[in-house]
């Protein structure tokens, strides 16, 4: 009998494996996964074939069902790259993508991964999982792209790592243009969403819940349990534009921007972490516009930021808003948030615009404040005393408070009518977590209407018995542990920089420096002995390098190479460090300039303790390329046709070419005109705005050849300190015109024979709308 039951289970474990088998379908090449996607039917399993997939636009077409589905997988998990010129469209139902790394190219069309593959057929209960994109970026910063754009219904990304995209664009958007993607309820899941670089203009969000013009239709999008890991492409990190979305139990680590509430309504906020460092004014919080939404829950650590960016921005609205501007907010609930050293964590009528009415049109002056809303059962905590816990922009007076606390260690903040102080102390749960303990029971927290839907709190423990105001209700909390990036993302895949200890590469002057340039690796220093080093072509820098002279004395780099050439051409991942070095040119070529086009990636400048004479242009950045920090300190310039010039972005749509611009103890002498020329047009406020810094430098006999008459030329740039500097015999009008109403600054400097500078509080500038 036993015998008869084994020969039995054998033959249906032998069934059983050939079922499972003849389900694999792998394919070496396009032709073979083109013909399993025709051919493959529910629960069919298509295997890439490990290794370098490129130039290939996947066209993943099919009906699997729900208990079945059709999968296109890695045959290892993070060992089929795709590359070059490629993407992957859905058209169908319960169609599964995983394991794929997208590497080393970029997209044919507007899309990475698209679900859909045309208008007429779109994609249902799909999903991403488990894969990678990375640096998968247009050619030019201005061809803008999705890396990931839903479609349909019910789709899923989630367990992915996407990181390092610079051109414009949202990662990720939902759009919902037409019945069929309206009401979608897609889920963005459990996703690492690693570092966006700082784009310098508009369009850098990381995801987009739809557009103004489609913000009056239902999402039902969930963006839940992802990791926000220093995405700074632009101040909106989620921009929810359509109406009845949660975000829910993510966390934004260290990330230069807010989740804002652009356009829709009737989003849910709710038990999200905000993690800032105290130093940083760019890490920011939540934002609100328009109507309905709920912010419950929520942690703040060290969030420092201003307007736009603080803790909890509820704006002004337009009279009579279109679709595209700034509804009024109205009906909205902020309740059970703790506040942990942040800086005037509540701040009303932000935005409000009114006393630019002189160079604005009635149509963008936003007047209208926030009515209707409710600001109960928060806790705030102040190490050092915050005298303004509050701020007004325009008047709070459509808000009501009630049942919110603050110890704000005795420092007087003249809002007692509005939060009440207290003496509460924290418990820690980790070195950012703090919960409150102490908190007097004579506080209960204000049941307003339908407060009982917020029915757990933070971690996720029930307020249904013990309840208490702020994130978390009284009692130990067990360290959830959020900051632990392998919970999210790929499973297969770590972020963590590999770790390379710099080698120091030294050359003679018989050597030939660009190959030893070309030898070092990325972090390297190439350090130079004394001597002169004729150069006849451009020095190519396409990784992180530092380039020094290897004692006190200079050495001497002369660039001989052919006009409108730089000695130090600044491609993609170009990171130049150059130190103590005597740099000339014949007066035609440039000594530094980023590549013409096809700067997909970001370039750095640092120049230190150097000598630059004789060149047509010291810097040279043309359009579409952009660095995080260009900076020179303690360095001679000299006898140039132009200095540093940065103004190419002339579209005045917000975009400039660097984040940071740093000139401190620099000598200019006989620069002749674009002696600092930094640029950026447009009423945009969707980035920090560019930030130059002019400190303890000299300018002599320069500028003399300049148009518009200005030494320094800061047009649109929003933060500008002038300070320290000295001024001799420039014949210019105007040594600089700053713009009042943003924060352009001036002191100390000593001005002779150089025109004025100058301060307009309003500077009119392009509409971008």
């Amino acid at each position: 009998m036993y015998k008869n039951l084994l020969v039995v289970s054998l033959f249906l474990l032998f069934i059983s494996c050939n079922e499972v088998s003849s389900n694999l379908i792998n394919v070496k090449n396009s032709e073979e996964l083109n013909t399993a996607i025709k051919d493959a039917k529910p629960g069919d399993e298509i295997v890439l074939a490990n290794g370098v997939w490129k130039d290939v636009e996947i066209v993943f077409t099919g009906k699997g069902t729900e208990e079945s589905p059709i999968t296109l997988r890695a045959e290892t998990e993070g060992e089929v790259f795709i590359e070059g010129v490629s993407n992957l469209t859905f058209g169908g139902e319960y169609l599964v993508v995983s394991g794929l790394h997208f590497r080393n190219g970029y997209s044919p069309t507007k899309n990475v991964i698209a679900f859909r593959i045309d208008k007429e057929n779109v994609a249902n209960h799909c999903r991403v999982t488990n894969c990678v994109i990375i640096d998968f970026n247009k050619l030019q910063r201005d061809n803008d792209d999705l890396w990931v754009q839903f479609y349909g219904r019910h789709n899923q990304l989630d367990h992915c790592y996407l990181a390092g995209k610079t051109n414009g664009g949202p990662t990720v958007r939902v759009d919902l243009k037409g019945n069929e993607s309206i009401k979608n309820y897609h889920q963005i899941v459990n996703n690492h969403f690693g570092p966006r670089p700082r784009k310098g203009g508009a369009r850098g969000e990381t995801i987009q819940l739809g557009s103004s013009f489609t913000s009056m239709c239902p999402s039902n999008t969930t963006i839940a349990n992802n990791f926000f890991e220093e995405c700074n492409g632009e101040v909106e990190i989620i921009s929810s534009k359509t109406n009845f979305n949660e975000i829910k139990n993510n966390v934004f680590y260290k990330s230069e921007g807010s989740v804002v509430t652009r356009h829709g309504n009737y989003t849910m906020i709710d038990g999200n972490y905000f993690i800032g460092d105290g130093v940083n004014a760019n890490y920011g919080g939540i934002r609100i516009v328009n109507t309905g939404h709920w912010i419950v829950n929520n942690y703040f650590y060290n969030i420092i930021g201003e307007n736009f960016r603080s803790p909890l921005a509820i704006m002004n609205g337009i009279p009579k808003s279109p679709l595209n501007r700034y509804n009024q907010v109205t009906d909205v609930v902020v309740a059970y948030n703790t506040y942990v050293n942040c800086k005037s964590p509540w701040q009303f009528g932000v935005g409000t615009n009114i006393a630019q009415k002189d160079v604005l049109p009635l149509s963008e002056i936003r007047s209208a404040r926030p009515v209707r809303t409710v600001v109960a059962n928060n806790v705030i905590y102040n190490k050092v005393g915050d005298p303004n816990p509050i701020i007004e922009h325009d008047k709070a007076d459509g808000v009501k408070f009630k049942s919110n606390i603050i110890n704000n260690q005795g420092v007087a903040f003249n809002d007692e009518n509005r939060i009440s102080a207290n003496s509460f102390e924290l418990a820690t749960v980790n070195d950012f977590m703090y919960t409150p303990k102490n908190i007097s029971n004579e506080i209960e927290p204000y049941n307003g209407f339908e407060f009982e839907i917020i029915s757990n709190d933070l971690v996720g423990n029930s307020r249904a018995t013990n309840n208490s105001i702020g994130a978390t209700i009284k009692g130990n909390i067990v360290d959830p542990k959020v900051l632990d990036s392998k919970k999210y993302g790929a499973t297969w895949y770590s972020s963590e920089p590999v770790a390379y200890e710099a080698k120091t590469i030294e050359v003679t002057s018989t050597d030939d420096v660009s190959a030893k340039i070309a030898e070092a690796n990325n972090g390297d220093i190439v350090s130079l002995s004394k001597g002169k080093y004729v150069i006849a072509s451009s020095l190519i820098i396409n990784k992180s390098i530092t380039i020094q002279s290897a004692s006190d004395n200079k050495a001497e780099i002369v660039f001989e190479g052919a006009e409108n050439t730089p000695a130090f051409e600044l491609n993609p991942y170009g990171i130049l460090t150059l130190n103590n070095i005597k740099l000339s040119g014949t007066g035609s070529q440039q000594a530094f300039a980023s590549l013409k086009e096809n700067m997909f990636n970001h370039f750095g400048l640092t120049v230190s303790g150097c000598d630059i004479s004789n060149f047509d242009f010291v810097l040279k950045v043309y359009k579409q390329s952009f660095a995080e920090e260009i900076s020179f300190v303690n360095t001679s310039i000299s006898n140039c046709e132009n200095g540093i010039e940065l103004s190419e972005e002339t579209n005045d749509r917000g975009d400039y070419n660097t984040e940071f611009l740093t000139i401190d103890k620099c000598q200019f002498t006989n620069v002749k005109k674009n002696v600092i020329d930094y640029y950026r047009g447009g009423y945009d406020e969707s980035t920090i705005g560019g930030n130059l810094v002019v400190t303890n430098s000299t300018f002599t006999n320069s500028g003399a050849k300049e148009d518009n008459g200005i030494l320094l030329n800061t047009r649109g740039i929003v933060n500008v300190n002038i300070e320290g500097n000295t001024f001799t015999n420039n014949r210019v009008k105007l040594v600089a015109l700053l713009w009042g109403a943003k924060n352009n600054h001036h002191s100390n400097n000593k001005v002779q024979n150089s025109g004025k500078i100058l301060v307009e509080e309003n500077l009119k500038m392009k509409l971008m709308y």
